[in-house]
């Protein structure tokens, strides 16, 4: 997802030529290598000072021109992102509208996406309900932890959390206004693992909970109250800690990963379960040493599509499990995916992130060779390979299943989108 600066919205606006070059310099020549699938034309407008909402909807349609002139709009979305401070109200979510003194760009910009089956994007976050309002907003309500539920009395659904109820607040503003057919995304949303004294909530614990609970909620495909069984895709804000971001203590702190690519806490990608070894930032064997090798608990599909890029795009030597070679047997996914894996993590600084593969990989302190199967260690040449001249290769799966791969990683883990 490339997002264009709210600061490029006046040129954008104003001349056509302007997205043109845009275009042909900072889209064509990666598309479609890189998997561009949505274009966000400013960020939270309503929010960022000297308010630019009057420009968006006219770049928006400039960008379209453009995408069209190259045959590509009907693989690249256009869009834009938004606060949950569009809304006028929330609560109960039934009563979601749209705050009407942004009705003179939010109408066009409706009209916009419907026409051209685009997304209406939305940053949510539970965490902020929580924080400004801890007495009528339960923590375990805003991380999808309540054992209790919260009712509609307009139309009698039931909520279990916060993150549904803000959905469906979306989705209440959207009929009212009779755009039946827009989906909903979102751009944004995660938990903070630390903050000042007055944000006892953001803790780590805490941040691998709400996200933890959010990718299996996501992941099972059980909608919202309003819309039972609707897909959600959903950004996870963010990738990495910003240590140089200014603000409170919390807003340096949303990162899955700390700057140097160790974890910050625990995350399970799959939606299926924990990983076996905690992803602790200090999760090292007596020796200092790790090794990275497949889940157990890892789907036959998710292992061929893991094994493909690392053997393919990850520049891993996979000779070593090549038919006749000493780690071809046990001729298994798990066993050949382990030590592909392993390879990569080593290869690339054993940090926790070169370990992720979608959820599959997993850390260990015990090392995994056997036999003549030898795993190789950070800093050493020690592989199994060594003795063979086999060339490595991919299995059957196409390049673009193993794009497909990294793609689906990436939704779980990306920073929401990369402004060029």
């Amino acid at each position: 997802m490339i997002g264009i600066t709210n600061s490029d919205l006046l040129p954008f606006s104003q001349f056509q030529s302007n997205v043109d070059t845009w275009l042909r310099n900072s889209i064509l020549p990666y598309y479609p290598a890189a998997r561009i699938t949505c274009i966000t034309v400013g960020a939270e407008v309503t929010e960022s000072p000297g308010n630019a909402s009057a420009l968006v909807v006219p770049a928006m349609h400039n960008v379209l021109v453009a995408l069209k002139k190259v045959g590509l709009h009907k693989k690249i979305k256009v869009s834009s992102t938004h606060s949950l401070g569009v809304l006028s109200r929330s609560f109960p979510p039934s009563a979601g509208a749209f705050n009407s003194s942004h009705a003179f760009f939010l109408k066009p910009m409706l009209e916009f996406l419907a026409e051209n089956q685009s997304p209406f994007m939305i940053d949510i976050y539970p965490y902020y309900a929580y924080r400004d309002s801890p007495n009528n907003v339960s923590l375990d309500y805003a991380l999808f932890e309540s054992s209790s539920e919260v009712i509609d009395p307009n139309t009698g659904l039931l909520y279990t959390n916060m993150f549904d109820a803000q959905i469906d607040a979306i989705y209440f503003a959207l009929m009212a206004l009779n755009f039946r057919t827009i989906k909903v995304m979102v751009t944004e949303t995660g938990w903070p693992s630390k903050g000042s004294s007055k944000e006892k909530a953001a803790t780590p614990d805490n941040a691998q909970t709400y996200n933890t609970n959010l990718i299996r909620h996501v992941i099972n495909n059980s909608g919202t109250p309003a819309k039972l069984g609707e897909e959600l895709d959903i950004y996870i804000f963010s990738l990495f800690n910003e240590n140089r971001k200014p603000g409170i203590e919390s807003e340096r702190n949303w990162g899955l990963f700390y700057p140097d690519q160790t974890s910050v806490y625990n995350l399970d990608f799959s939606g299926k379960g924990v990983l076996e070894m905690p992803a602790d930032k200090n999760s090292t064997s007596f020796n200092g040493t790790t090794w990275c090798i497949a889940s157990s608990n890892a789907s036959q599909l998710d292992l061929q599509n893991a094994i493909d890029w690392a053997c393919g795009s990850g520049n891993v030597d996979c000779s070593a499990i090549q038919p006749s070679q000493p780690c071809f047997e046990p001729d298994t996914l798990v066993s050949h995916a382990s030590y592909a894996f392993n390879s990569y993590y080593q290869q690339n600084g054993a940090t926790d992130v070169a370990c992720s593969f979608g959820g599959t990989g997993v850390k260990v302190d015990k090392d995994p060779s056997y036999d003549n199967c030898m795993y190789m260690i950070t800093g050493t040449n020690k592989t199994a390979a060594s003795n063979t001249t086999a060339i490595a290769a991919t299995s059957s799966s196409t390049q673009n299943e193993a794009y497909a791969w990294i793609s689906s990683f990436l939704l779980m883990t990306s920073i929401v989108y990369f402004f060029i």
